[in-house]
């Protein structure tokens, strides 16, 4: 019974290792020069610890609206692929009513400009 896991185990040992090859690589290899801005931490474009009540640009929104957008179209897309003979019709019709309501989002994040990063 547990050799037919032997190849899932495999995969995720090969996936590890190439997972990791690059990082170690990398900091063997690359150049070492710290700086002020490179030590600085990044959050959201602004400084990391000042007032909490700042305004900061509403686009920080606008991305994270489009990566929901995108990752739920492939995240329910690919088992839909799959099981798409079974369903038939009505899983065909299902799809097209979520794709849509995802193209009115996508539409939406197009008028409001997020697409256009200065």
């Amino acid at each position: 019974m547990l050799e037919d896991y032997l190849h899932i185990l495999i995969f995720l040992v090969v996936a590890f290792l190439i997972g990791l090859a690059p990082r170690v690589m990398g900091s063997l290899l690359g150049p070492r020069r710290p700086g002020l801005e490179k030590d600085s931490p990044y959050e959201c474009g602004f400084e990391a610890f000042e007032n909490a009540r700042m305004k900061f640009d509403v686009r920080y929104y606008l991305v994270a609206i489009l990566f929901i957008i995108f990752d739920l179209e492939i995240a329910f897309l690919f088992p839909w692929a799959v099981v798409l003979e079974e369903l038939g019709l009505g899983g065909l019709i299902a799809m097209v009513v979520f794709l849509g309501i995802l193209v009115v989002g996508f539409i939406y994040e197009w008028r409001k400009g997020a697409l256009e990063w200065e």
